[in-house]
């Protein structure tokens, strides 16, 4: 690694960014608190960017022009590194991963996310935008049942992010391209190699979504990420992705191993440096399987609106918290919130 690329990660981790941008042609940039800012450095080479990878990384990226994988700097830290190319010019995006894992608390999730995962079989979904905090929710909920459970977990990842040493349960972390090709086939594989726990970094493809929920089925806990915003939008995402002719069958075997959903959003706090995370949570009781079975996803919003005892909160309700205990503005929460004519009325019933 050249020293000025070096140089860039040591100051992005001193500044507390969670993101360091290296595009051709412009000084670097960071991501802090959720926007981007310019580093007062020159352009950093292209050929410290293709420095980063042997020659098999090399081979792939040259013929899929894409690549991501990770890497630990030695007293800096560990990075997800996306390399790209835009007009031709190689460029990268890291995310800097933190150096622990943080407990439920610590992040601000509700305490209902434990009951979740310390269900012995199931799905348990953790969905949101890109920089959300879905990897590192899913992560703290593998350290859970690692330091609680004597369980095997095998994660399935891309790239690997956050390193599990073996606690009370034993962690297999496969990462795809180096350890396995695909998701698809990994998690195939996992279903073979005795494990209590299968870990997806994404669920991506029907082929993937389709043996998450055998998976499920069968006897283990699956947890996975999506890229949705919403437990509803959630439940119509993963029926969609299969033809017509199949909706009702995934309904089912959705409604048989749903466990719970957590629909994460990092806000930015209104006094303070730092963003806060919202969770909506979405828990998997008779009635919400009900409604799943029978496609009636439109019922899904009053029913975790009114779900308080199960542990269920809504996205709005959430925001409304959050507001109501001065942590963001009113603006941000009305941005942010699912229904924003019924947020303005919680408002006002407020006042």
């Amino acid at each position: 690694m050249s020293p000025t690329l070096l140089a860039l990660l040591e100051q992005s981790v001193a500044l507390e960014a969670s993101d360091l941008h290296l595009m051709a042609g412009m000084p670097p940039s960071v991501r802090i608190d959720g926007d981007i800012e310019f580093l007062p450095d020159d352009p950093l080479p292209t050929e410290d960017l293709w420095a980063l990878v042997n020659d098999r990384k090399r081979e792939v990226l040259e013929r899929t022009r894409d690549l991501n994988f990770s890497m630990t700097v030695p007293e800096v830290g560990r990075f997800r590194v996306a390399l790209y190319f835009q007009r031709g010019q190689l460029e990268a995006s890291l995310r800097i991963v933190p150096n622990r894992i943080r407990a439920f608390e610590e992040l601000g999730l509700p305490p209902v996310v434990r009951d979740l995962v310390q269900r012995p079989a199931g799905l348990v979904l953790v969905t949101g935008p890109t920089g959300a905090g879905k990897t590192t929710a899913l992560n703290a909920m593998v350290d859970w049942i690692n330091s609680e459970r004597r369980s095997r977990i095998v994660t399935i990842e891309d790239p690997i992010e956050y390193l599990h040493a073996h606690k009370r349960s034993v962690v297999i972390q496969r990462e795809l391209d180096d350890d396995t090709y695909s998701f698809q086939g990994a998690l195939m594989a996992a279903l073979r190699q005795d494990p209590n726990v299968i870990c997806l970094g994404e669920m991506r493809s029907l082929e993937t979504v389709a043996t998450a929920l055998t998976a499920a089925e069968t006897g283990h806990l699956v947890l996975g990420t999506l890229h949705t915003q919403g437990c509803c939008q959630t439940i119509e995402r993963i029926v969609d992705v299969f033809p017509t002719s199949q909706h009702n069958q995934v309904r089912t075997q959705l409604a048989s191993t749903l466990q719970g959903i957590v629909s994460l959003q990092l806000l930015p706090r209104m006094a303070e440096r730092g963003r806060v995370l919202a969770c909506e949570v979405m828990v998997g009781t008779m009635a919400v399987k009900n409604i799943i079975r029978t496609g009636k996803i439109e019922q899904l919003s009053s029913l975790i609106q009114t779900g308080g005892e199960d542990g269920m909160v809504s996205m709005d309700r959430c925001l409304r918290r959050l507001y109501e205990s001065g942590v963001i503005s009113y603006e941000t929460a009305l941005s942010r919130a699912h229904n924003q004519n019924e947020f303005r009325a919680l408002r006002a019933v407020a006042v």
